[in-house]
């Protein structure tokens, strides 16, 4: 298959066509009319479906990547972090975005990564709403931490600032509430994950937008997805490293299952029986912590996988 490596900026995205050892390039514009010139650049050029691979960096390629898909072209989006590593195993001095396309094109050549396919419509609009309010989140933190050292000038100012967000983000929980009711697959996947001892309505949204939209073989994969699973450092005698999380994952839903899993270490029959067997074995707060996110992503993939409600007996078993 003719391969194509895409290196995506905010504004536009340089193009390394390979065919026969032979590229071909080309800059287009980020914005719809630079995707159409893109697509019909590669009609003519390509002639038949290409394998395009795309760094996964967020809103800058979701439009380019979906409209390649929808065009019958295979994509994949691709940690920054491994093509960067690729560059470096191929000797890659010099970085520029033309270079960087270059080196995608080789990558997709070379390793052929799996395929994207992307989320429905409706997921995708879930994404976006939990995504904004974890934004607001944040900003309501900032506004509150100011506010305990704010001087008498602009107190008010700030006061108004947080009164707007706490507005802002019970109309942004409403509206998630809304969209999963609006949506039978979706108000499935909440009624199953309700089911979970720990996780609330904003995790179960969480879960739905970052999770349930992956196909995962198994449960493990799905931890990995988040960066919940153990990194090993190892090699010969002298290097010794203690287990570490990966952290190579879905920042995003790390962030939002740690105090589901605090909240699980005490309600959660499973979670509890986990936490006391790690505390015996004089596990570290924190890693009980991870392991207890870990065990909720285990059980979350596994309700959904089944499509039945939690069950700690099945669980146990």
């Amino acid at each position: 298959m003719i391969v194509l490596g895409v290196d995506i900026a905010k504004r536009k995205f340089d193009c390394a066509l390979l065919n026969d050892g032979r590229f071909r390039t080309k800059v287009f514009e980020n914005n719809a009319g630079g995707i159409e010139a893109c697509l019909s650049w590669l009609t003519r050029h390509a002639g038949q479906p290409v394998h395009a691979c795309l760094e996964a960096t967020g809103p800058y390629a979701q439009a380019l990547a979906e409209e390649l898909y929808d065009a019958g072209h295979t994509v994949s989006l691709i940690n920054p972090a491994r093509s960067s590593a690729f560059a470096q195993s191929l000797g890659v001095r010099t970085k520029t975005d033309a270079v960087d396309a270059r080196t995608l094109a080789r990558m997709c050549q070379a390793l052929v990564p799996e395929p994207w396919v992307p989320a429905p419509k409706s997921v995708r609009e879930l994404q976006e709403l939990v995504r904004r309010l974890d934004a607001l989140i944040e900003m309501h933190t900032q506004e509150i931490n100011r506010l305990a050292v704010a001087h008498e000038a602009v107190r008010g100012s700030i006061e108004e600032s947080i009164s707007f967000l706490d507005r802002a983000i019970a109309e942004i929980k409403q509206a998630i509430a809304q969209h999963i009711d609006h949506h039978p697959d979706l108000k499935a996947q909440r009624d199953l994950l309700d089911s979970i001892p720990g996780l609330g309505p904003v995790t179960c949204a969480w879960l739905i937008a970052e999770l349930s939209a992956k196909r995962f073989a198994c449960a493990r994969s799905a931890a990995a997805f988040v960066g919940l699973t153990p990194a090993h450092r190892l090699s010969g005698t002298s290097v010794q490293g203690k287990p570490r999380l990966s952290k190579r994952g879905n920042a995003r839903l790390r962030k939002a299952l740690y105090w589901p899993a605090i909240t699980a270490l005490r309600c959660n029959p499973i979670v509890q029986a986990l936490g006391a067997r790690l505390t015996a074995r004089g596990k570290h707060k924190m890693a009980i912590i991870a392991a207890a996110m870990r065990k909720l992503v285990h059980i979350a993939f596994g309700v959904l996988k089944s499509g039945k409600p939690f069950n700690p007996d099945l669980a146990r078993a």
